[in-house]
């Protein structure tokens, strides 16, 4: 029964997604059409296309799943300070003073707006090369957390089949109709992981297993005897909360796939509604996440072999495979994860593309017939869709040490000149090259120690303090080098 209502709703899923494709694709024409939507983008799209790439499958089973059960009731707080911090914050700081810049600039791309801003073609092609080394790693990772939960649901059948489903359905709507497809289906999965995700959440603490908030946590608290697990600030492990509130949190100010966002915003009225309804979208989906995984330790005893990435899957089978309803309620669980693995992939690849089609291209073939550029790009959504299907399918090595330093490493290097560029006029072209190599090299640099002193698994579990400190010091080194290298 679980396994005949999740094909059915899979099926019907995969003809929606097809629809709006087609229906995008006369909307996307040209380069303009295809990367921004036309620079005509309304609130509810532009909050709902944020929203989703944000919260991609990998925060949903593998963060929530992780934190609930080293952190407890204080993981929380990672979803409170993505809705406010992240969203809410960055709305209001980046939003309009992105949207204004980059039209007068004429910049549609994050390199594009490095090149105009500070007068540098080779800050415009390092900064491509950066995204397209770092970011198809992370495209990669967001196969990996909707394949527990498909083996959950269908253990006989292959996980690559599911990753398959993702490639083909993304790949299909992206290449066809550009950021105007994405909008769209963004729009439509953000509604179904609110719906999904408030279902989740009432199935999970109301069943027998945890007896309801007050019933959950007290026995939480007789698991821990340190209490560290219903302790609102994390206990003994209030670092490693801090650490991951500021680089979920933070860490969306300096990426290419989500600042994007902001650039194709119709007005500035969609901009005031756009803060209201991202900043509610992050508070429910990121709260509610994190919440969810607290209870993990509650269905499992122990962390499964396969790693913490299984905890929400096993814990989901376990709470909603007792009935029809339920049954469905899994269902929906399924295209949760499914829709914010799509909705990230797409805007991830759309990035991504766009650095080698639009920055690269266009920097060694100034005069390219922009037809071709436009097919350049297309093939390019497909080739990258298709890499990240190859390395999460194969998981080459050196690509899986990647997505653990991806994010921290993409928005180490960016989100100092980026931000002090929007902001600070004297900002010279060497603070921001001190920003760019100093952030990233804190990523390389503290990777590389930790792995020679304490092991590679040290310094993935530590990734997100790296990746913290590396967007501090880029936000620090950008003014200070600044005034050191400004003109008299």
């Amino acid at each position: 029964m679980t396994q005949t209502i999740a094909i059915i709703s899979l099926i019907l899923f995969a003809i929606l997604m097809t629809s709006i494709g087609l229906f995008s694709y006369k909307r996307s024409k040209s380069m303009k059409s295809f990367l921004l939507g036309g620079r005509n983008v309304g609130a509810w799209l532009s909050a709902f296309a944020y929203g989703t790439t944000y919260f991609s499958a990998v925060i949903f089973i593998g963060y929530a799943g992780k934190s609930g059960w080293e952190i407890g009731l204080g993981a929380i707080w990672i979803g409170i300070g993505n809705a406010i911090l992240g969203s809410m914050l960055a709305w209001l700081v980046l939003a309009r003073r992105t949207r204004s810049m980059t039209r007068e600039l004429n910049a549609s791309t994050m390199p594009e707006f490095f090149q105009a801003r500070y007068r540098s073609a080779s800050m415009k092609l390092f900064s491509a090369l950066v995204i397209f080394i770092f970011l198809l790693p992370y495209a990669a990772s967001v196969y990996m957390g909707l394949g527990y939960l498909f083996n959950a649901i269908f253990p006989n059948v292959p996980v690559v089949y599911c990753m398959l489903i993702i490639a083909a359905l993304s790949s299909f709507y992206l290449v066809l109709g550009g950021y105007t497809a994405t909008t769209i289906t963004d729009f439509i999965q953000g509604l179904i992981m609110i719906v999904g995700l408030c279902l989740m959440m009432f199935f999970v603490v109301t069943n027998p297993q945890v007896g309801g908030i007050t019933e959950g946590l007290a026995k939480l608290k007789a698991l821990d005897e340190g209490a560290n697990l219903t302790h609102i600030f994390g206990g003994k492990n209030w670092l490693n909360l801090l650490s991951l509130v500021l680089l979920t949190s933070f860490g969306t100010w300096g990426l290419p796939q989500m600042i994007h966002k902001f650039y194709a915003i119709r007005d500035e009225r969609a901009i005031k509604a756009g803060t209201i309804i991202s900043t509610a979208f992050a508070a429910i989906i990121g709260i509610g996440a994190y919440f969810t995984g607290v209870f993990g330790r509650l269905y499992l005893s122990g962390v499964p072999k396969e790693g913490y990435d299984k905890i929400i899957p096993d814990m989901l089978v376990a709470a909603l495979t007792n009935g029809v309803f339920q049954n469905i309620v899994l269902s929906v669980v399924l295209l949760i994860v499914l829709s914010a693995s799509m909705s990230t992939l797409s805007s991830v690849v759309l990035t991504s593309s766009s650095a080698i089609a639009v920055d690269l291209a266009g920097e060694f073939v100034p005069d390219i017939d922009k037809k071709k550029q436009m097919l350049l790009m297309r093939g390019l959504c497909f080739l990258f869709v298709l890499l990240s299907f190859l390395f999460a399918s194969l998981r080459f090595s050196f690509i899986i040490a990647l997505m653990s330093f991806s994010w921290g490493a993409v928005s180490g290097c960016f989100i100092g000149p980026y931000i002090w560029g929007l902001y600070y006029k004297k900002t010279t072209r060497a603070g921001a090259w001190t920003g760019m190599i100093s952030g990233l090299s804190t990523v390389l640099v503290l990777v590389s120690y930790l792995t020679l002193t304490s092991g590679f698994a040290a310094a993935t579990k530590n990734s997100p303090l790296i990746g913290a400190v590396a967007m501090l010091v880029s936000v620090v080194s950008v003014p200070v080098a600044s005034l050191l290298t400004r003109k008299k």
